[in-house]
């Protein structure tokens, strides 16, 4: 017989019978299905020559992502996410707890607190593990950059301290929840790469060790698109993976950030992942102060903790927060270039001869949606980028949207039979996301992407996530042309005729009935 508590109440009930979940009977990660993927397209310009993380299938046979109740998994050690008290309800520390029995809180109370990036170990009591290892996840703040490098390097360190406490244990079956739970507010994807990379780098290094990442089901769909980037179990996905991690991967979670009391040295950045970096937050030494209202205190020069300019706006613009007097000066210096630059390109788009683009047919506008928008439509079978004079395309795109973006206005993109031919560069979709001022970025409601593949679905998830994060949400993949009567009446959708064929033979006829006029529309 086994407790079950109601930890509000501090009251445990007994239950008759408890499955738990031996590690036998999960799949390894080199088990899964692969993807059925084809061969990803060159872009020479951003794609490294190998990727850093490569097809390794002895790594891949000690990584498991299983999407279940880490409380309930027989493995040497699991992992509690909480609170510098170690007091937090959240999805994961309430099943522990609820399930470990009453002996389990009262260890916690003798342990009087726990900063965020440490780590502490008690006894499994009722569960089937060992081990509880307690850790406590920084909250994400986009106060300034500063800042969220902290929370993030803060985060890679909970991983880091976890699995380097069970090695130190001894223990070879580590049962790892997602430490950014949502009450820390992390972004789900940057919380994804610090824990899905700090873990492949765990996993090379020591060779006996078995982690099972224990996922909720809301977070299943980003680990399973962003695993085989760090665990890919064939040539294909290793190749893939040069291409969709970012280049600086080496600098998003191991740059460190540390506060000198010393104002001449304000921020030191290193890359040095080992456990004995002299850059982390460790101990009274530390220069940076954490206290337990979850905020911290910067030393030094009073720069870092300045916030300045329009942080949405710094966003949409993929630009960098400004640190400084001299940086306030360049960065107005920088915008004065870019409008004029785009103004230079709005007065030949009005004068020069573009009947070359127009002609195509693949970008137009159809009317409006529910609300009132001006609909953009792009065909992308009929763009041949590879053919066509990208300059002038250029031109096209800004005379046909300059009058339309002053307001409100949304874009469907139709993937339908589009090939390889049909794709631009990144380097060039980059370029063009850069010239387009900031009304472009802010007014765009919303950005349909119909009959899309999971190429496509990959693609726009790395380019909103490393290019244009601020229009993320605005991104929505439909399967199919009448989910857009959702959001669009149909006497106000014009496509081509391929379109609604093949929409027809994929999908039938009337197989979605838009039950909300507002899907998707605000």
């Amino acid at each position: 017989m086994r407790l079950i508590s109601d930890i509000k109440n501090d009251h445990f009930e007994p239950i008759n019978f408890i499955q738990y979940t031996a590690l036998h009977s999960l799949k390894r990660w080199s088990e899964l299905n692969r993807s059925s993927l084809t061969a990803p397209i060159a872009y020479s310009s951003l794609a490294r020559q190998t990727s850093p993380f490569p097809y390794r299938d002895e790594i891949n046979g000690r990584f498991i992502l299983w999407e279940g109740d880490i409380s309930l998994l027989n493995a040497d050690v699991i992992v509690n996410t909480t609170n510098e008290n170690l007091s937090e309800h959240n999805c994961v520390s309430s099943r522990i707890i609820n399930r470990a029995g009453p002996g389990l809180l009262e260890e916690l109370k003798t342990i009087k607190v726990c900063q965020a990036g440490e780590v502490c170990v008690t006894k499994g009591y009722s569960l089937p593990t060992r081990y509880i290892i307690h850790t406590v996840c920084p909250s994400y703040s986009q106060r300034n950059r500063v800042a969220s490098i902290w929370s993030e390097n803060t985060l890679q360190l909970c991983y880091r301290n976890v699995l380097n406490k069970a090695k130190e244990l001894g223990l070879q079956t580590i049962g790892l929840c997602t430490l950014s739970v949502p009450q820390r507010k992390f972004p789900s994807d940057i919380g994804a790469h610090i824990a899905l990379r700090t873990i492949r780098k765990y996993l090379e290094t020591n060779k006996r060790e078995v982690v099972i990442l224990c996922l909720e089901s809301f977070e299943c769909s980003i680990y399973e698109v962003l695993a085989p980037l760090y665990f890919p179990r064939n040539q294909l996905e290793e190749s893939s993976a040069s291409w969709l991690l970012p280049k600086n991967i080496s600098e998003i979670t191991d740059h460190q950030i540390r506060i000198t009391r010393n104002p001449q040295h304000n921020m030191i950045r290193a890359d040095d992942d080992s456990e004995t970096s002299p850059h982390d937050f460790e101990g009274n030494n530390s220069d940076l102060e954490c206290g337990n209202d979850e905020t911290f205190h910067l030393k030094g020069h009073g720069s870092f903790t300045q916030m300045q300019g329009d942080l949405d706006r710094q966003r949409l613009l993929g630009d960098r927060p400004r640190e400084g007097h001299y940086e306030d000066i360049l960065e107005e210096k920088l915008e004065g270039f870019e409008q004029e630059r785009y103004e230079r390109l709005l007065r030949r788009a009005r004068t020069e001869d573009l009947s070359e683009v127009s002609g195509i047919g693949c970008l137009y506008q159809s009317g409006y949606d529910r609300l009132g928008r001006p609909l953009i439509v792009f065909c992308g079978k009929w763009f041949p980028a590879n053919e066509i004079d990208l300059e002038k395309a250029l031109l096209y795109l800004i005379y046909l949207l300059d009058p339309l973006v002053k307001g409100d206005y949304v874009i469907a993109y139709f993937h339908t039979l589009t090939a390889t031919n049909n794709y631009p560069s990144l380097a060039w979709l980059k370029e063009v996301y850069s010239i387009l001022p900031y009304k472009y970025k802010k007014n765009l409601k919303a950005f349909y992407i119909v009959h899309p593949t999971f190429w496509t679905k990959i693609m726009t998830f790395w380019f909103t996530t490393f290019m244009a994060p601020a229009i993320k949400h605005k991104v929505h993949s439909l399967p199919g042309v009448e989910h857009l009567y959702a959001v669009i009446c149909k006497d106000q959708l014009e496509i081509p005729a391929y379109i609604s064929e093949y929409d027809m033979a994929t999908n039938g006829l009337h197989y979605f009935q838009p039950f909300n006029s507002n899907a998707f529309a605000s």
